[in-house]
């Protein structure tokens, strides 16, 4: 099944989504994200919600049988801060939750299993 640049709507953030897999379930959260998939291809993308202005530690928990999976948090203009990835699970920041629009971007290569992004 192809989803490509499909959006909706959770909570009034838009997502959009370029996906071909057998499964993908993706939940997005106020302070985490989870997806569980089957040979997944293709990427999503989401506003991420960072009200205050403060350091946010980000933690990938990449359970995958199989498969790549990489985070990216990007910028309003939608250019990469960080990259997590399975070599890469953790990193900081500081985010001026109040004067700028972040975005979370997954992408997915050949994935099946499950993840997690906490913050």
């Amino acid at each position: 099944m192809i989803f490509k640049g499909f959006p909706y709507y959770w909570g009034a953030i838009a997502t959009t989504k370029c996906i071909n897999a057998i499964v993908f379930v993706f939940l997005p959260g106020k302070t985490a994200d989870k997806v569980k998939l089957d040979a997944c291809t293709g990427w999503v993308r989401h506003m991420g919600r960072f009200y205050e202005n403060r350091i946010y530690a980000f933690a990938l928990d990449a359970q995958l049988t199989k498969g790549q999976v990489e985070v990216l948090l990007l910028d309003q203009n939608k250019q990469p801060l960080l990259q997590l990835s399975s070599q890469n699970p953790t990193q900081s920041i500081h985010l001026d939750g109040q004067t700028s629009r972040y975005y979370l971007q997954w992408k997915f290569h050949s994935a099946s299993g499950k993840c997690e992004l906490h913050w």
